[in-house]
């Protein structure tokens, strides 16, 4: 009776048999969101797609922001006389200065018109190329800081220097008949004037050095890229289309950018690895289409 009652207790606490083959259950994929958190290899018709589409609707938004002329002056206004009490208001100056050199404010207009874009552009591929673990990280950042600031254009339109009224700004484009701004000559008629705040020639050439100073391997190059938004900032000045404190506004967008891709990604772009993991590949090829 005894042998009879373990028995009983034994089968009581034993473990039921499996009701299925554990080895043939597929593995448990991650959740949809901490995959979309792990950095993946870009697709380049995908990434051709994207940036083409933003750069669309960034244009279109941005100058279909309402043209508040009188309070895009008004705020010109408080800019300069904010600069003037605080002893930095050099922009005339310096405006003045270049113009006087007709060979060096040409080159910085035709600079104004085409680094802004030819640049950044050439970033981004040369992180698809050769950084494609960091990639996604860097371009939320870029994409975030552009689209932050379409909010300040809407918010605070400003005129640039060169608009305002009885200062003297020369409008540098303007007199040397270049192509350097899409605010100046024949393309004012299609371009918002009055997106100057935040300058975004800033902010996109500080993501640029920024990018190249951290994840490129010759000191020099890395030297170029910490000079690139500072010389910058000496163009846009110069130029008389935008003041210094367009400059703040442009990095805290971009401060903005990058805090938005460090909360999602967990770390900024070149705490990253520059590929991409073999574990990640798979995993991004096994998930639901």
């Amino acid at each position: 009776m005894g042998e009879a009652t373990a028995r009983t207790l034994h089968d009581r606490t034993a473990a039921p048999p499996p009701t299925e083959d554990h080895a043939d259950r597929p593995p448990t994929r991650r959740p949809v969101l901490r995959r979309l958190r792990t950095p993946r290899r870009p697709r380049l018709w995908f990434e051709i797609l994207l940036i083409a589409v933003s750069y669309w609707l960034y244009s279109l938004v941005r100058n279909a922001v309402p043209e508040q002329r009188d309070a895009a002056l008004r705020n010109a206004d408080w800019i300069w006389q904010a600069e003037r009490t605080l002893h930095i208001a050099a922009e005339y100056s310096v405006n003045q200065a270049m113009n006087s050199v007709t060979w060096l404010i040409v080159g910085m207009n035709y600079y104004y018109a085409t680094l802004h874009f030819v640049l950044t552009i050439g970033v981004l591929v040369w992180l698809y190329r050769w950084h494609p673990g960091r990639y996604a990280a860097a371009r939320l950042a870029l994409f975030a800081t552009t689209g932050v600031a379409l909010i300040g254009y809407y918010l605070y339109p400003l005129a640039p220097p060169r608009l305002m009224n009885g200062v003297g700004f020369i409008d540098t484009v303007m007199v040397h008949h270049t192509w350097g701004s899409m605010a100046s000559g024949n393309l004012a008629d299609v371009s918002n004037q009055y997106a100057a705040m935040p300058s975004m020639h800033i902010g996109w050439s500080t993501w640029c050095g920024l990018t190249i100073a951290t994840l490129a391997r010759p000191l020099w190059v890395r030297v170029l890229g910490l000079l690139y938004p500072v010389l910058t900032l000496l163009v846009i000045v110069s130029t008389a289309n935008h003041f210094w404190l367009d400059a703040v506004g442009g990095l805290l967008c971009l401060a903005f950018g990058f805090t938005l891709s460090y909360l999602w990604y967990g770390a900024f772009p070149f705490r990253l690895a520059r590929q991409v993991s073999s574990r990640a590949v798979a995993s991004n090829a096994n998930a639901p289409r």
